[in-house]
């Protein structure tokens, strides 16, 4: 859902379909948060340890997701939409910013970009498996079943992401006000019975849990933070349904949740130390075991549908600022333009996650890797919201200085005591993450090598135009659009087909696609068309980085008094053949990867939407 389609929804609906989208991750996390903190730490199930957890647990659901994410972050908005790279746009367009200060800038927020990929992996996982853990509550024979069944039902999950989610979104919303509600009904059931666990809600107890603890409660934050993945999800949903029914879902409803149920888990531990095998679980009667597994399985399910959204939705802002290749990118919805499918994107996941379960197997071993990734890009995020507080909202240095300190001091924390879970599998998403962002920026290197050598040997565009003027070849009837990266250069595919060809079409448009730092560009400011000579024309059309890219049909909407029949046109491209060479371009790892990675982008006419019919290619060799 886009931010023009929000005024014909009603306030309740936006409301269910958020809580149906947006928090299905943070949702999910006490399948597992209270028995990663005490067994994963072999932490004694004393009092004084459970109102201590259990008032780091509230206590961060209030500082980090309720203030800083909900009422802080989602104050600022790029055109309606949020996530990292929003903020990142935001930042850049209010402040001018030195070319070192913007390389910095940039690097920071695809650095928090690809800490969301390596987090993803994780997050699909250990939730299913969480979910699907609780058949051994029934029966330990079914054991040996939970990593096929799991599998089975990831596997399934990416298949389907073809055929889109307009059918399985309708369900989202109701089974997830089922979800929450119920974990709210069953905690509040296990406060009831012991209400001195409620005592957890005075900060003291968090304190007196550090002062008791020194060092290791330091270390015990790592699991302590499971409770609020997926808060950067509420930041990120912002533009699908607005500011307002998130914050109203989350204080209302979902935040009430997963305190109750959160203080339910530490009631019953306290009451009855030997439900630590799988405290969620056995908050309920044993009766209503099998229909809370069904119910927490669809439950990860959807939260694990929300995050492959996220990952696809990523993948086309990085691609439209410039940092990943082309890829194939389809709509799965005639009517929601958010609604897109990446192949590549989504059978990498289902790779990843697939070895990550055959590999750790279990939600316990999986628990050891998550955390740092999403805890990266907190800290990330807490940085640009500070300059956009700074340079947008005008705060005071002191102001800005001292919330930055305040929140990023919580963010650091517990990225450190995640770092410890470096050696026990926190090395994988930390890799992945560190891999994607070197794929990110060797690619926005490359293109600005390639832009840089094509400059070198390039035409200066308006002598070359006078040049044809004055000695012209023959015309052909038609339209010719060659599009090019740099429009104040001929294009190479224009010398190319007439040095070849030796014709030139009656009428000639040089196009130029841009991409501005917004997400969304108006549409009486989609083209703008330059008259460079007689039959000569400049095209710009502009898009923003969540726009729906479609060349033939921004021609035809052409209100420059041009008619485009795509029929009589003829779309040229020049595709330059990449050969890595040693010199002042990147290091030579580098450019073999970036050749790579060029060769195997989707083709441009593919990308833009061209019919291939209509589509010439000419080839050129470039060193880089």
């Amino acid at each position: 859902m886009n931010q023009p389609q929000q005024t014909h929804k009603t306030s309740g609906a936006l409301a269910l379909g958020a809580l149906g989208v947006v928090f299905g991750d943070i949702g999910t996390s006490p399948l597992y948060t209270m028995k990663e903190v005490f067994s994963g730490h072999h932490l004694a199930l004393s009092q004084g340890n459970v109102l201590g957890i259990l008032s780091l647990v509230f206590w961060e659901l209030i500082l980090v997701v309720s203030v800083k994410y909900v009422l802080i972050m989602m104050r600022a908005d790029n055109k309606g939409e949020g996530g990292i790279l929003a903020l990142l746009a935001l930042v850049q367009g209010q402040a001018p910013l030195a070319s070192r200060s913007r390389w910095l800038l940039m690097s920071l927020g695809f650095l928090g970009a690809s800490f969301f990929f390596g987090d993803s992996l994780i997050t699909h996982a250990i939730s299913v498996l969480s979910a699907i853990e609780g058949l051994e509550m029934g029966t330990p024979v079914l054991h040996p079943f939970i990593v096929p069944l799991a599998l089975g039902i990831l596997v399934g999950l990416f298949i389907i992401q073809r055929q889109g989610t307009t059918t399985i979104g309708r369900l989202f919303g109701p089974i997830m006000l089922l979800w929450f509600g119920v974990l709210g009904l069953l905690g509040a059931l296990s406060v009831l019975q012991h209400p001195q666990v409620l005592a957890a809600l005075l900060p003291i107890h968090a304190v007196d849990f550090f002062a008791a603890h020194g060092a290791a409660s330091f270390l015990i934050l790592g699991a302590v933070v499971l409770a609020i993945t997926g808060a950067e999800a509420l930041y990120a949903d912002m533009g699908h349904f607005g500011r307002r029914p998130i914050q109203r879902v989350w204080f209302a409803y979902v935040l009430p949740a997963l305190v109750l149920n959160y203080f339910g888990q530490g009631a019953l531990l306290l009451a009855n130390p030997e439900a630590l095998r799988n405290p969620f679980y056995l908050l309920a009667p044993e009766w209503v075991l099998y229909p809370m597994i069904g119910l927490a399985t669809a439950a990860t399910v959807i939260a694990s549908q929300a995050v492959i959204s996220g990952a696809f939705s990523v993948t086309r802002q990085v691609i439209q600022m410039g940092y990943a290749p082309r890829l194939i990118i389809r709509h799965t919805s005639a009517t929601e333009v958010g609604q897109i499918y990446i192949p590549f994107v989504n059978w990498t996941l289902a790779i990843g996650i697939a070895l990550l379960v055959l590999g750790f197997r279990n939600s316990s071993n999986l628990a050891a890797a998550y955390g740092i990734a999403v805890t990266g890009t907190f800290a990330i995020s807490t940085i640009l919201m500070f300059m956009v507080m700074r340079v947008r909202w005008d705060l005071s240095l002191g102001a800005t200085a001292a919330g930055l300190l305040v929140f990023l001091t919580i963010d650091l924390a517990f990225f450190g005591a995640n770092a410890v879970k470096i050696p026990d599998g926190g090395w994988f998403p930390l890799m992945v993450a560190l891999m994607i962002f070197t794929l990110l920026v060797t690619w926005k290197r490359g293109r600005e090598i390639v832009l840089l050598r094509l400059r070198e040997t390039a035409l200066p565009l308006a002598p070359f135009v006078d040049s044809l003027l004055a000695n012209p070849p023959a015309r052909v009837p038609g339209t010719a659009v060659f599009m090019t990266a740099d429009a104040s250069g001929a294009p190479s595919a224009l010398l190319h087909n007439l040095k070849h060809n030796k014709v030139l079409h009656e009428r000639v448009v040089i196009l130029n696609v841009r991409y501005a730092e917004i997400p969304y560009v108006a549409a009486d400011r989609r083209l703008e068309m330059t008259r460079l000579a007689e039959g000569f024309y400049h095209v710009v059309i502009r898009y923003g980085f969540m726009d729906d890219i479609d060349i033939p049909k921004a021609l035809s909407e052409c209100p420059c008094g041009m008619q485009f029949d795509l029929m009589d046109t003829t779309f040229f491209f020049s595709r330059e053949n990449l050969i890595p060479t040693r010199g002042e371009g990147m290091m030579i790892w580098r450019e073999h990867i970036f050749a790579a990675m060029a060769r195997n982008a989707a083709s441009p006419m593919t990308f833009f939407k061209i019919p291939a019919n209509r589509v010439v290619e000419l080839g050129a060799q470039l060193e880089i």
